[in-house]
């Protein structure tokens, strides 16, 4: 289920939080609760990807972005992701998550999120993320426009950049048993 109550207070939190540009990150604060948790005693790893989404959530409202999307009748799909997994967060741990976005192609934009207990990182997920309209993918450089920013991106970074090469050598639709078959 959806943590429709989480996000709600998130917004309350933030509700005064200054603008951010593009590339600002957007830092929260949460804590692991008994509903989080999978049989392992841990946050469960699918809940992990949940609570990021509120940071991405946040992130578009103090960016601007969700605003651009409405007044565009845009929309946003994340069309990948690479996890790293590298700590247990315990139940009723308390962690602060920090989002914040990387740059763009000319086709989607990736996003940076990390979750840390203390000083050491437990979680680094790294999104690609393409904005929709009825003609298809917007260009990120369009959407910076929009929002009254530079419209070219930094470089990014060599990982993020070789995600993307290692990713474009993927086969899909998926190969199953040595040849690719409609399910």
């Amino acid at each position: 289920m959806y943590p429709i109550v989480r996000m709600i207070k998130e917004f309350a939190i933030h509700r005064g939080a200054p603008a951010l540009g593009n590339f600002d990150a957007h830092i929260s604060y949460h804590r692991c609760w008994p509903q989080d948790i999978d049989v392992f005693m841990e946050m469960n790893n699918g809940r992990i990807l949940t609570i990021l989404d509120l940071g991405r959530t946040l992130l578009g409202h103090r960016t601007g972005l969700m605003g651009a999307l409405k007044d565009n009748g845009w929309g946003m799909t994340m069309a990948g992701v690479s996890v790293r997994y590298r700590r247990r967060i315990r139940p009723f741990t308390k962690f602060r998550m920090v989002s914040r976005g990387l740059g763009w192609d000319d086709k989607f934009m990736y996003l940076d999120q990390t979750i840390w207990i203390g000083k050491e990182c437990a979680v680094q997920a790294m999104y690609r993320a393409a904005i929709t309209g009825p003609d298809g993918i917007v260009p990120p450089a369009k959407v910076s426009q929009h929002l009254g920013r530079d419209q070219t991106s930094p470089a990014l970074p060599d990982w993020v950049q070789n995600w993307i090469t290692a990713d474009a050598t993927r086969i899909w639709p998926p190969d199953v048993d040595g040849e690719t078959k409609l399910p």
